[in-house]
């Protein structure tokens, strides 16, 4: 019997204003996600990979909360966010927790890192003494910093480090869910896979389930059980994360791998690269959003939205929308 989701999207929109004018009135809007539908089960890790600009950090920080829906349902553990009360709502926050992808930017410069790990503690009531710190000076141990280093600045850490911080920020409240923003993608390569490491080794630890949104296929290869591909806001294509990898059925993902760098010099690209931009998400395009700059677009493509649809193959759970499929 299949578990219950400890996190799901239904049918999720997120649509920004563009407002214009003296009376700044409503001339359109950014349609940075539309019709979105997810689901992470328990111990699972779910990659979000596109381009820039297709709403994946939107998706990320819906998923965390940090944004009200304009359509649609998240729901933890079964219960939809938005039905709850304010208190139901803090309590159900304390499980779905996020890390940034700017770990300079996401740390308050004026605050000591002893002062950032006591934040959520205090936003959301909990108790202090001896037991916050030493819950504290855990943190910092899982992380693999130093219980000494609580009382320096964000500022006298280096990238790695400051990212670090994040993440033990992120683990404060004991969550189910971490959201990880593209949490490599700011530091150097040597860092990214001492990061990385750490994360893997968090998961097993904590038992853990993750949402990771990144650019970077190599690692979300490495690190993801299931992959959904976003374009231009919309998931195209989600599949376990070998099956997609082995067998991509969307034109769009087709081209995301054969432009992705490889290892092996005797490995050849077998498809022309992307052509052309990501289109306006405040002006997408009829049809399927893709239809633009697909290679083997046709007259319905221009026209007819098309709907995520399960895929034969050897394992389940393989879905593409596509009307060539």
């Amino acid at each position: 019997m299949e578990t219950t989701p400890l996190l799901r999207a239904r049918g999720l929109d997120m649509h920004f204003p563009i407002t214009g004018g003296l009376l700044k009135r409503e001339v359109g809007r950014v349609q940075a996600v539309t019709g979105v539908d997810l689901a992470l089960h328990p111990g699972e890790v779910l990659g979000v990979v596109g381009e820039s600009g297709c709403g994946k950090t939107t998706l990320a920080r819906v998923l965390a909360g940090l944004y009200t829906p304009t359509r649609g349902q998240v729901l933890v553990n079964g219960r939809d966010v938005q039905g709850l009360s304010a208190g139901e709502r803090k309590q159900m926050a304390r499980q779905v927790q996020m890390v940034f992808q700017d770990p300079f930017a996401s740390l308050n410069p004026r605050h000591r890192v002893g002062r950032i790990l006591n934040l959520p503690f205090d936003v959301h009531g909990l108790p202090g003494g001896a037991e916050r710190e030493r819950r504290i000076a855990e943190l910092m141990q899982l992380v693999g910093l130093d219980e000494q280093q609580l009382q320096r600045y964000p500022h006298e850490f280096s990238g790695g480090q400051r990212q670090r911080i994040g993440i033990a920020r992120a683990l404060a409240l004991q969550p189910q869910v971490v959201v990880l923003d593209e949490p490599l993608s700011a530091l150097d390569m040597s860092i990214q896979s001492q990061v990385l490491n750490l994360l893997v080794t968090l998961q097993e630890q904590l038992r853990l389930s993750y949402v990771f949104v990144s650019h970077d296929l190599t690692v979300v290869q490495y690190l993801c059980d299931t992959v959904a591909v976003m374009y231009l806001g919309r998931i195209v294509e989600t599949a376990p994360a070998a099956e997609l990898f082995a067998r991509p059925q969307h034109p769009y993902t087709q081209s995301l791998l054969a432009a992705a760098p490889a290892i092996d010099p005797r490995r050849r690209r077998t498809q022309a690269p992307l052509q052309g931009d990501v289109p306006s998400p405040s002006k997408p395009p009829p049809g399927c959003a893709f239809h633009t700059r697909c290679p083997r677009v046709e007259a319905r493509c221009r026209s007819e939205v098309p709907v995520l649809r399960p895929v034969a193959g050897p394992q389940p759970g393989h879905r593409a929308a596509c009307h060539l499929i």
